[in-house]
This record gives structure tokens, C-alpha cells and sequence, in this order.
């Protein structure tokens, strides 16, 4: 149930292809929650998973009341009360390197924890709109080169517990410490994840919406 606002792959062809035929025929016949809306040619040497990148989630939520039904695929929704302006403080926790060994679930052998986050803040929801939505949403917006499985959700998770007052910004940086080898339990819903943008440090051959 994680959506994307922005993605990426990259295609091998044996010979040059017609850009424009290509885009039109992608979007003729992909489904209709996919569209391709640019296609770049690149050097054969670009490898769109190698290649330097930094990618953008957000984490679309509200609380307070359930939200209208069409809110589900996109937004999490919470009847506790939040404190926003607490999670704000537990989300600047998590800025520059730092060791997400308990943020991440089923990790490969020789896995990197440390990773180094760029943006990490929590902020009123400017980013979607609908009429269904609530009057007012939140988004948690984090940006990083490299993820690892489920951390955002997991970082989220621990957000929304620290909201709940469940736990306090000390309990957040004992988990950054690299102690303990056991992933965090409480995980944000996948419906309130959208990978937001991909930046790379090189042109990418197709971008996808």
C-alpha cells in the first residue's frame, strides 16, 4: 500500500528507440495508477541502482477523528491525540549519521546501519489535497542517499509513540546507539508512505508517476 509520486527504472535496448513513440505507447498501455511522463536516453555505462542518488519520503497522517474512507490509501490515521509539536523535536533526533540497526527488518549479511539523514522534520501537509481530506494533516518528510527496509515506517513508528507520550526523546536516542540487534516493534501502516522524489547525481532514463 506505499505509494510513489515520483520513481524511476531504466531500460537496456539492443538498438536506439523512438522517445516519443516509447512514452505514448508506455501510457497507452500501462495501468491506470502508473504514467511514465519522461524518458532520457543515457550512457550505457549508467546504472540507475549504482549510481549516486538521494531519495524523498513522506509520511501523510492526521488524528483526532477517523477520516473519510477515501483517505485510507494515502493518509494514516490516528483517533489519539498527537503531540505535533513534541514529534517535531523526536524527528531532528534522527538528522546526520547516525546507526538504524533497530530500524531496519530482515537485513542482509554485511547490511551498513549507519546512515546519514539529510531532512527530518515534521511538518503541516502542503504537499496533497483533496476534498475528502481533513482540514488538517501532517506530513513527515525525510530525506537520505540510502534506506534500509522498513526503516521510515519504523522511524514513524517511533514518532507516533512519542506523540502518544508512549515514550520520550530520550527513549528515541537510546535506539540510535547501535545496541541491541531485536528491530523495533511498533510500525507505522504502509498506506500513509509515499516515496515523494529521486534526485540522482546523473540523468536517469525514465521517470515514472
Amino acid at each position: 500500500m506505499v505509494s510513489a509520486q515520483h520513481s524511476a527504472f531504466e531500460l537496456f535496448t539492443t538498438a536506439p528507440l523512438d522517445t516519443k513513440l516509447l512514452l505514448e505507447a508506455l501510457n497507452l498501455n500501462l495501468p491506470n495508477d502508473i504514467r511514465v511522463f519522461k524518458i532520457e536516453a543515457v550512457d550505457k555505462k549508467f546504472n540507475i541502482r549504482n549510481t549516486p542518488k538521494t531519495k524523498e519520503y513522506l509520511y501523510l497522517c492526521s488524528f483526532g477523528e477517523k477520516c473519510h474512507p477515501f483517505c485510507a490509501p494515502l493518509m494514516g490515521t490516528f483517533q489519539d491525540h498527537l503531540d505535533i509539536e513534541l514529534m517535531k523535536k523526536g524527528a531532528q533526533l534522527f538528522l546526520g549519521v547516525q546507526d538504524f540497526k533497530r530500524y531496519c527488518t530482515k537485513p542482509m549479511p554485511g547490511t551498513q546501519f549507519k546512515r546519514e539523514i539529510l531532512v527530518s522534520q515534521v511538518e503541516e501537509n502542503t504537499f496533497f489535497s483533496a476534498s475528502f481530506f481533513p482540514k488538517q494533516s501532517f506530513a513527515y518528510r525525510i530525506q537520505s542517499k540510502g534506506f534500509l527496509r522498513n526503516q521510515v515506517r519504523l522511524m514513524m513508528g517511533q514518532l507516533l509513540r512519542l506523540g502518544k507520550q508512549e515514550i520520550c526523546l530520550e527513549d528515541i536516542t537510546e535506539t540510535l546507539t547501535g545496541i541491541g540487534s531485536q528491530p523495533l516493534r511498533q510500525i507505522a501502516p504502509p498506506s500513509g508512505l509515499i516515496l515523494h522524489k529521486i534526485e540522482f547525481d546523473h540523468t536517469p532514463a525514465i521517470f515514472v508517476l
